[in-house]
């Protein structure tokens, strides 16, 4: 039954947010005359209208476009005559990959960083820490990826500013989304430390005798991790949709720089198939995050089983 609310959900987000979309798109301007180019004259730009549809009513517009969709059929890409839904399948592994790399690294962050910081007691170094969080958290990503270009790419010429072609092209735009995901995360780390290490499970564990470094990553890491899921798969789906910033900064050719281009050339298809794909991704995402809290932790499974 979970799996068919699922479905369902999946299917009344998808309606809704692609028919949005299609109006939204329509009063951006007439992609016509970004086809005809400068200088065309008005019958050239009419005849191109008609060669796409563009000149019958919007009503009729959106029924052509709502029965496409339902065989995933977005039409080929007005720049170049590519499938539309083809060309962001093959831009979408970049974004997973640059998200699958920040994430990896904002968990190898703060995990031990959050576990220092719940544990540790207050002092000098504590609260440095946490003053750098605290300041980080109120800096927006794109600001922390111009700092680190004019850093390391343009002052050091350590790494370079652009491109997917490896590993050193990597390091940048992992760090730039890292930065304003990792301060959060070590926060919920630390408060699920903090809680962890007063509750009857860790007292029990002191009384045995179990030493400090077992009480810590046995029994204390995973409660606090347990209690991040969530937030893990928030963050890892808004790497999905949410770096169209940093993906234009570092001209990374993930889904994110392919709708910033292909919205301000007015490619309608192509969006529409970009937004398409990061809502089934944001989707999914969110459901496995979700199965894997209940499957790591019975309360929560016990309580939807009840649902």
């Amino acid at each position: 039954m979970s799996a068919l609310r699922g479905l369902r959900d999946l299917v009344f987000v998808l309606l809704a947010t692609m028919t949005v979309l299609f109006f939204l798109l329509r009063l951006t301007g007439d992609p016509a005359v970004v086809l005809a180019g400068d200088g065309a004259s008005p019958a050239q730009v009419e005849a191109i209208r008609a060669e796409y549809g563009f000149d019958e009513p919007l009503l009729v517009q959106y029924a052509v476009y709502a029965g496409k969709l339902l065989t995933l059929d977005f039409g080929t890409s007005l720049a170049d005559g590519t499938p539309a839904l083809e060309k962001a399948l093959i831009s979408f592994p970049a974004t997973l990959f640059l998200a699958v790399m920040a994430l990896s690294v904002n968990l190898l962050i703060s995990l031990p960083a959050g576990l220092w910081l719940g544990q540790a007691r207050s002092g000098i170094a504590r609260r440095t820490v946490r003053g750098i969080i605290t300041v980080m958290q109120g800096f927006p990503g794109f600001v922390i990826a111009l700092l680190m270009i004019n850093a390391f790419a343009v002052g050091l010429e350590w790494l370079p500013t652009v491109g997917f072609g490896g590993p050193a092209t990597w390091i940048l735009p992992t760090l730039s989304v890292v930065s304003f995901l990792a301060p959060k995360l070590i926060r919920v780390i630390e408060a699920n430390t903090y809680a962890a290490l007063t509750s009857n499970y860790v007292r029990t564990a002191k009384a045995s005798g179990a030493p400090d470094n077992v009480i810590l990553w046995r029994h204390v890491a995973p409660n606090a991790l347990l209690g991040a899921i969530a937030l893990v798969g928030a963050e890892f789906a808004f790497m999905l949709t949410g770096l169209v910033v940093i993906e234009t900064i570092f001209a990374w050719p993930g889904i994110g720089w392919l709708l910033v281009q292909s919205t301000l050339s007015l490619d309608f298809p192509v969006v529409q198939a970009v937004v398409f794909l990061m809502v089934v991704g944001v989707f999914a995402t969110n459901a496995l995050a979700e199965h894997l809290q209940a499957a790591l932790d019975p309360r929560i499974g016990n309580a939807r089983g009840a649902d």
